[in-house]
């Protein structure tokens, strides 16, 4: 910077005065704040004591996907009804006894049991009437009846079928699906018409397994 006269000369010095006042301004400042942050090194080091690096570089174990939840419970329900289904299609008639009224008794039981059930020998502890349902409604009712029975050790039921006398043609269409259905349920070991009194030809009195061993 040329001076032409002694008003820039002394223009150019008040310039040169402020550049240096502000750089003086700023050393200051930075020796302050060095100042500060040593101070407050000092202090965090006096407080936390003596310390000794780690020989590992801080690392963050990150756990892998977990594997989805197995539907374990949904898989054995679906199984259990599944092994529960009953078929309309089956066909109970080449299983049943005939006699003076159709009755059922499994494998290894006795004439003794359709007879004694015939005459009342278990008193009759439940109850179902399926009579005015429709066939679907019928056996989900009567698969759920038998299982809840047996499962609170009930020997002897009682299901009404009717007697089809409002069905097309009068024939008992639920009867003979009742039968099938009976003979399908593994908790049933036999069941005989109901005597009259108890319902007659509209009605079947069920015998179920018992709970522990013996008949």
């Amino acid at each position: 910077m040329k001076a032409r006269s002694l008003h820039d000369l002394q223009e150019i010095q008040r310039k040169l005065a402020e550049q240096q006042q502000r750089a003086a301004q700023e050393a200051a400042a930075r020796e302050a704040a060095e100042r500060k942050a040593a101070a407050e090194k000092s202090l965090f080091v006096r407080a936390a004591g003596q310390v000794q690096p780690l020989r590992h570089g801080p690392r963050v174990l990150l756990a892998g996907e977990p594997p989805p939840p197995i539907p374990v419970q949904q898989q054995l329900d679906e199984q259990r009804v599944l092994a529960e289904s009953l078929s309309d299609d089956f066909d109970a008639s080449t299983l049943l006894d005939v006699d003076d009224a159709l009755s059922f008794r499994r494998p290894g039981i006795g004439l003794d049991v359709t007879r004694k059930l015939r005459k009342g020998h278990w008193s009759i502890q439940r109850e179902i009437d399926l009579h005015g349902l429709r066939r679907e409604d019928a056996r989900e009712a009567l698969s759920a009846f038998i299982r809840e029975a047996h499962r609170h050790g009930v020997r002897c039921l009682r299901v009404v079928h009717g007697k089809g006398l409002g069905s097309p043609g009068k024939t008992p269409v639920l009867k003979a699906k009742v039968q099938g259905w009976l003979v399908q349920k593994k908790e049933v070991l036999a069941f005989v018409q109901a005597r009259g009194d108890e319902g007659g030809a509209g009605a079947l009195v069920v015998l179920l397994k018992p709970l522990g061993p013996g008949v």
